[in-house]
């Protein structure tokens, strides 16, 4: 966690040593002029594709298993670097470590389980691994897009980093971004350690599994091995399974006659809800096997409603969130709002200023641009369960595809747990939201200026 120094003005310092004091404003301006100059007019492809392939082949051969074949994870991948300034990196960091003081607060989770599912009431102790927390990059700073809480991308974000050629600017990744690429493997190993630790358990699990439906026809298939191959280095025995191979017979879980005591959960059925989930669900609800995510966790820090309460920072001043923290939340969460058809005229009035999400959305999927609205969809978002969130353009990043200059859209993702930073990506896209069908997009590293 951070650590505050009360007799320093308020200094903070996060794990990689890095301060994190507010950086003057002129210096903000330097850092970001020069991020900004480097996004638009550096082309350079930094990937090397030959040493990535290599890196993966490697890896999976330790597990036994084959690399994917080259177009099938390489589409995941940009050949270009995202800048990012410092001081944006320290920002979004404070931003999550308020986000996470303020879902701590006893009125902030009695007013987030009123709108969860029942299944979130059940608290057996884990907090969430891989927590990602997305940001669009602009003239006011970091904004808070979104909060996921099984997070996918940092196995192979990591792997990605590792696979980068120097480029016109010296900047690279900083000792910082080093230091934490060198630790992943052991910072990810504790984050489940204390995951499970966190439910009581000790020594360490047996066999986990991770569980996502039809596993091996996700487009993040290839992560999941990684997952393995780290987690079985480590000395645990790990599967990866759909759902339905989960039994839960007299109190134990397990999958083709394996015990299993921890589950990596990548489904997006947050709540357990379907029938193909009935074993996972009792056993969660049992406190069996060590669940994580879990459906708290979900329902705690990713249910987008709750933007709702952190962009609301008068409120969570209220509630008893230090002033600090509120004021980073103000100026960094777009204000959000619940729709309602008793709104509608407002609504259409101010569409093009607001971005429509379902309540129960993932992936992108269902959300729209209020300025692209056709007023059909707008009545099908009326009837449904959505929020509007004032709209943030996200940043971007000129590069070079197939000769021709051109310009994409860009966010950033943290991956964190218990508001540690893990590692920082960048997701490089075209359309209104993020995809991994872009030429010339993909996941790509960030390099901090």
């Amino acid at each position: 966690m951070h650590s505050f120094d009360q007799n320093q003005g308020g200094t903070i310092h996060n794990d990689h040593g890095r301060p994190m004091q507010d950086v003057p404003q002129e210096n903000q301006r330097t850092t970001k002029t020069h991020a900004d100059q480097l996004n638009r007019q550096c082309y350079c492809i930094t990937l090397d594709r030959k040493a990535l392939t290599d890196s993966l082949q490697k890896q999976f051969s330790d597990t036994g298993n084959e690399a994917p074949a080259t177009p099938e994870i390489h589409h995941l991948f940009s050949n270009t670097p995202v800048f990012v300034p410092q001081a944006d990196i320290a920002t979004m960091e404070r931003i999550v470590q308020a986000i996470e003081s303020a879902a701590e607060l006893p009125p902030y989770k009695e007013k987030a389980l009123s709108w969860a599912p029942d299944i979130a009431g059940f608290d057996p102790g884990p907090i969430g691994a891989f927590m990602g927390y997305d940001f669009h990059l602009g003239e006011n700073g970091p904004q808070l897009i979104e909060i996921n809480t099984n997070a996918g991308g940092a196995f192979l974000n990591t792997v990605l980093a590792r696979a980068q050629h120097r480029c016109c600017d010296p900047s690279q990744q900083t000792a910082g971004t080093n230091r934490a690429l060198d630790g992943f493997e052991d910072a990810v190993f504790a984050m489940f350690q204390q995951e499970w630790e966190r439910q009581g358990g000790d020594s360490t699990p047996g066999w986990l599994a991770i569980v996502d439906d039809a596993p091996e026809s996700q487009f993040m298939f290839p992560e999941f091995q990684l997952a393995q191959q780290l987690f079985q280095a480590r000395g645990i025995e790990t599967l990866i399974l759909d759902p339905s191979e989960l039994e839960y017979v007299d109190g134990a879980l397990s999958a083709h006659g394996k015990p299993i005591d921890m589950v990596y959960n990548r489904l997006v059925d947050f709540a357990l809800e379907a029938p193909a989930l009935g074993a996972l669900r009792r056993d969660y609800l049992d406190g069996a096997a060590v669940v994580t995510p879990n459906p708290r966790a979900h329902a705690l820090m990713a249910d987008k409603r709750n933007l709702i309460l952190l962009s609301d920072a008068q409120t969570l001043r209220d509630w008893g969130l230090s002033e600090t923290e509120a004021g980073f939340l103000d100026r960094a969460v777009p204000k959000t709002r619940l729709v309602s058809a008793s709104d509608e005229a407002e609504l259409w009035s101010n569409r093009r200023k607001l971005f429509f999400k379902p309540v129960a959305g993932h992936g992108s999927k269902g959300v729209y641009r209020g300025e692209k609205l056709t007023r059909r969809v707008f009545e099908e978002i009326l009837k449904g369960d959505y929020i509007a969130q004032n709209f943030v353009p996200a940043g971007e990043r000129t590069l070079r595809v197939d000769g021709t200059v051109t310009t994409r859209k860009v966010d950033i993702r943290l991956y964190t747990y218990a508001g540690q930073h893990l590692l920082a990506a960048a997701r490089v896209y075209q359309g209104q939201a993020t995809n991994f069908r872009t030429p010339g997009g993909g996941f790509a590293p960030v390099f901090e200026v």
